[in-house]
């Protein structure tokens, strides 16, 4: 309704007064509430969405959609509705409050609804507007934060983890992933959202903040959903983004610092120390090795640390920094980990402190030329004929004191020597004989000979 036409019902409304208009020509607009910000009204041909109360001169009411506990939902100015509340709830903003006055001629007439309405009866309605759409209705995007760098932004097929806030139209909230403490988790594009948050969440950036307003066709449509979303009812998601990723992302690596002169980098096998802080990538800090008196220590490729962590401490110089971006698939997949959500993006900022050469997977000592003849001779330091375990302690250590052969790398090597020494002592009396004593290849090629 046009801005003059309001005001001549206004100026005939203040004439007549709401208790005794006499015969009435149009309906009488009383606008008692109007939002400060209107972004849009209600025309012709417009979806509505609506509350009254409906009563006579006297106050009796005839109807209400508040007792039947459901609003209203239709098409305005185009005849589904009475004439009188067609033309009064053109020009209503969202959560606009309006009495109207309707007249018989553009009501029920003389002949009235039987059992409900007398003929000839003057309405009188309270309205409050809820929602307004139309089937022309396209998304509506609005970006509240970007980040100042945005590397990356979310494709059909991208796995988003993210917190919303979501509310009708006039402001009545229906979800929250706040309110569980937990993001909402799910491909994009794919078929698992409604068709308008599928759209809405394309092209957003890793810390994005997005208002995402959505016609009921491309969310719940007539039906609407549970007892939260009526039919017919436009959507409002103010989103924020906390990652993403892709099932075929590798770990991203960035390197941070290389000294110069690096000819000696990680590989499996290798047992290194390494700082580390860990985090979302919408910064939440996880853990951090600088919370301990020494660096993390592990041996690369033994299954030890994730997948994608590992990944990225390969090839690295002693000294070098890097950042990683590890994949949940590559980190700690759709469970999670204490501490860590499900489906989390982790980053990593590393830095290698020392490296000590591995060996091959199996072995936990190996010759850096041949082994020495008549090992069980050299072994056996008293000559008796047997090998207690301080006499093979003594043994290895010397190997390695004088570069012959290594350890496998291990913060307590003597547990590896222990370790070794009960491989080879077979019948576990203390004591390793010539018999029982055999190199590791040797018994590699045995098992062969067997198996064939």
């Amino acid at each position: 309704m046009a801005a003059g036409s309001a005001a001549l019902l206004l100026s005939l409304l203040g004439a007549l007064g709401l208790s005794d208009p006499g015969p009435l020509e149009d309906v009488v607009i009383e606008r008692y509430y109007i939002p400060k910000v209107c972004l849009r009204e209600a025309q012709m041909g417009d979806f509505i969405r609506y509350h009254y109360n409906g009563t006579f001169k006297d106050g009796k009411k005839f109807d209400s959609s508040y007792d039947r506990g459901a609003t209203v939902a239709g098409v305005v100015g185009v005849g589904r509705l009475i004439t009188g509340m067609d033309r009064g709830l053109q020009g209503m903003c969202v959560n606009e409050r309006r009495h109207l006055i309707v007249p018989p001629h553009l009501g029920y007439g003389s002949i009235g609804v039987a059992g409900l309405i007398p003929p000839d009866a003057t309405l009188y309605f309270d309205v409050v507007m809820l929602d307004i759409w139309n089937k022309d209705d396209k998304l509506q995007i609005t970006t509240l934060a970007k980040p100042e760098h945005c590397n990356r932004t979310v494709e059909n097929s991208d796995f988003v983890r993210y917190h919303y806030n979501g509310t009708l139209l006039d402001g009545t909230p229906f979800d929250s992933s706040y309110s569980k403490d937990s993001t909402y988790d799910t491909y994009v594009g794919t078929g698992w959202l409604i068709k308008g948050m599928d759209q809405g969440l394309q092209g957003v950036c890793i810390g994005e903040r997005r208002r995402v307003v959505v016609p009921p066709h491309l969310a719940y449509g007539e039906n609407g959903v549970g007892n939260k979303i009526p039919g017919s009812a436009v959507l409002i998601f103010d989103v924020h983004i906390i990652d993403f990723h892709n099932p075929d992302d590798p770990v991203e690596i960035e390197t941070v610092h290389r000294p110069e002169g690096c000819n000696v980098t990680t590989r499996d096998r290798d047992f290194i120390r390494y700082h580390y802080n860990c985090s979302l990538l919408d910064g939440t800090r996880l853990f951090s090795s600088h919370d301990y008196e020494k660096p993390q220590e592990v041996t690369l490729g033994a299954n030890k640390v994730i997948e994608g962590l590992n990944s990225g401490l390969l090839g690295m110089c002693v000294g070098e920094r890097r950042v990683l971006i590890v994949p949940p698939h590559l980190g700690h997949g759709e469970s999670g980990a204490r501490g860590v959500p499900g489906s989390a993006v982790l980053r990593f900022e590393v830095e290698l402190i020392s490296l000590e050469e591995g060996v091959p997977e199996g072995y936990l000592f190996i010759w850096h030329g041949d082994p020495p003849e008549n090992l069980f001779e050299q072994m056996d330091l008293n000559k008796d004929g047997q090998i207690p375990a301080d006499e093979f302690s003594t043994f290895i250590k010397t190997q390695v004191a004088e570069g012959k052969g290594r350890l496998m790398p291990s913060s307590d090597p003597e547990k590896v020597i222990a370790d070794m020494f009960g491989n080879q002592d077979r019948n576990q009396d203390g004591r390793i004989t010539a018999e029982e004593l055999k190199l590791k290849s040797d018994e590699d090629r045995e098992k062969v000979h067997e198996e064939l």
